[in-house]
């Protein structure tokens, strides 16, 4: 169903800024939102947005509470729902609490990566009448495009890191353990695993840190470069790719000097801002269109 044809949206809110620029897309369709906001995750600022405009109405669940989620969407005739913002997967090791549903679910699941998780939540919302539509649903215009967002393109060195980059980060989705993956003279420092992009990106640059003051020069360069890609068979329902201004600053802070992203495949927020940051940085960001060889 297109966005325009949605009069009421049920709008699954994890943290960040994804929902807040989903729920303004969603408003400007002239969709009402009902948001289910989780609270180990969702910022309270949804309590605001929800109190100066009557098309939007809060209700607040744990993250464990499945069964309550397809109540309050049914109480509100929602047919129709979107996840936005993350979740982090660590949750599953913290101490929520499942209701009956979510623990059977749990239980009956063979792995419990993100994609067998929320492809599970999704099928469960399908079975009670909620239909989950993609992420991108209402932001297509946020969307990646292919070519160099930036003035600085990336040099010779920065583009093998690429090529390599793009051949571990595609394997590692591919087992959807991460999506990023950071580079520095075609050699793997970190790998995104529960902890998110930020995290990695952060701890690549400790890494690299760590060897500094050993007096020795040393015969690889010692720049980061960032690779983040989509999954093979990318659901757009969930766990788009994204980055936005915190990507680039938690980069210069880390010493990153290039990025790439796919195109078609990953959401960049406040784009203007984006380009600004690493201009300033003197990060170069790439949009592959997925049409490089592999090594």
């Amino acid at each position: 169903m297109q966005p325009e044809h949605i009069k009421r949206l049920g709008l699954i809110a994890g943290n960040g800024r994804f929902p807040f620029l989903l729920l303004d897309a969603a408003r400007a369709h002239g969709a009402e939102v009902v948001v289910a906001a989780i609270k180990e995750e969702t910022e309270p600022e949804i309590d605001a947005r929800a109190a100066a405009d009557p098309g939007i109405r809060v209700y607040w669940l744990s993250l464990g509470e499945l069964s309550r989620l397809i109540e309050t969407f049914r109480q509100e005739g929602v047919t129709q729902a979107v996840m936005a913002g993350q979740v982090k997967h660590k949750q599953i090791f913290s101490n929520i609490r499942p209701d009956w549903r979510l623990a059977k679910l749990l239980l009956n699941l063979r792995t419990r990566n993100t994609d067998m998780l929320l492809s599970a939540v999704a099928k469960v919302l399908s079975d009670e009448g909620i239909e989950l539509i993609p992420s991108t649903a209402y932001l297509e215009p946020l969307l990646a495009q292919p070519g160099v967002l930036t003035a600085r393109t990336p040099t010779a060195e920065e583009q093998q890191d690429l090529t390599y980059g793009r051949v571990v980060a595609r394997a590692l989705a591919g087992y959807d353990i991460g999506q990023t993956v950071v580079v520095a003279g075609q050699a793997c420092v970190a790998v995104e695993a529960m902890e998110g992009t930020d995290a990695t990106i952060e701890r690549a640059g400790a890494i690299l840190r760590s060897l500094e003051g050993d007096g020795e020069a040393s015969t690889l360069a010692r720049r980061l470069t960032v690779v983040k890609v989509a999954k093979p068979a990318q659901d757009m329902r969930f766990d788009v790719p994204v980055i936005g201004p915190h990507t680039i600053q938690t980069m210069s802070r880390a010493g990153a000097t290039c990025l790439s992203i796919e195109a078609g495949r990953t959401l960049i927020f406040d784009l203007a801002k984006v380009k600004q940051l690493a201009a300033a940085a003197g990060i170069a960001i790439i949009v592959d269109s997925g049409t490089q060889k592999a090594l």
